[in-house]
């Protein structure tokens, strides 16, 4: 299926300034996984956000600020002995809701308790638009009715395993009912579901399905899908509604990984790859402009 270039990522006003084009916050990492900040982060760039603050544990500041990018600020926030984001944080993120125009809030975070409560906290609250990955979803597990606190935009990103363990079934389960597992969810929290995994499923509450055919099986590597997440708040903060975010963000993150995987193989790509060819994806998608 071709899909069409979204019109904020055609850049064709030559009066154009970073601030229309969003600022996104990934509150993400922790002392083992900082990476998936970084990831999520970078990929928020390439897909279009005109700034971008990583929100990382304090500890980790310095070491962000040379791991991540130029391009990407960061938020040093309070942080636990372990190195994760300390539930004490959520004063410091909800003080910052105004400065931000969406949040992406899970990847690398970990699953310490404290963490998790920031989590629930913070999407229980959040005035602004909200993409869940990860360690987030994690925390939503037994907490699911915290969706329907807000009517605030909330796009879910969960692979088959989270699925499962979000609705307290079972892995097979969610597999063999991709379709109607997604729609179900989406519809019940008024949220936007993407279930990813092969032919990846885009679900709204108002009853809209996308099934993926971009993407291959290198993309099954760590990190892949922070990439993601970041892609999607871009597309988020520049205007698109949670299902076109979600359908376009799946799309094309699945060109960036097809291209990635002639180059550097199936076998041997990784997440970085994929955001390298970020830009190529885009520029194959809007040849057909």
């Amino acid at each position: 299926m071709n899909m069409r270039l979204p019109l904020p990522l055609a850049r064709r006003r030559p009066d154009a300034y970073k601030n229309q084009f969003s600022h996104v916050c990934v509150i993400a990492g922790s002392g083992r996984m900082l990476g998936a900040a970084a990831l999520a982060s970078l990929a928020a760039m390439r897909a279009g956000a005109g700034l971008v603050t990583a929100a990382i544990p304090a500890s980790l500041n310095a070491a962000a600020q040379k791991k991540i990018s130029n391009v990407v600020m960061t938020l040093p926030l309070q942080e636990t002995r372990e190195q994760t984001v300390s539930a004490d944080a959520f004063a410091r993120i909800s003080r910052a809701y105004d400065e931000f125009d969406v949040f992406a809030v899970g990847p690398g975070l970990s699953r310490h308790p404290s963490t998790q409560r920031l989590v629930l906290r913070t999407i229980g609250t959040s005035p602004k638009s909200l993409v869940i990955d990860a360690d987030a979803l994690y925390a939503l597990a037994g907490h699911t009715e915290i969706l329907r606190k807000t009517t605030t935009l909330k796009v879910l990103t969960p692979h088959p395993g989270e699925m499962a363990r979000l609705i307290d079934r079972s892995r097979d389960y969610v597999e063999k009912n991709r379709r109607q597992t997604a729609l179900e969810f989406a519809r019940k929290y008024g949220c936007v579901l993407l279930l990813k995994g092969h032919h990846t499923v885009v679900a709204s509450p108002r009853g809209q399905v996308y099934i993926n055919k971009t993407g291959n099986a290198g993309m099954a590597t760590a990190g892949s899908g922070d990439v993601l997440t970041g892609m999607i708040a871009a597309l988020l903060g520049q205007g698109l509604t949670g299902f076109e975010a979600a359908k376009f963000g799946a799309y094309w993150h699945g060109k960036a990984g097809d291209l990635a995987a002639k180059t550097k193989t199936r076998a041997a790509m990784i997440a970085s790859d994929i955001i390298e060819n970020i830009p190529k994806a885009l520029k194959v998608i809007g040849a057909r402009l």
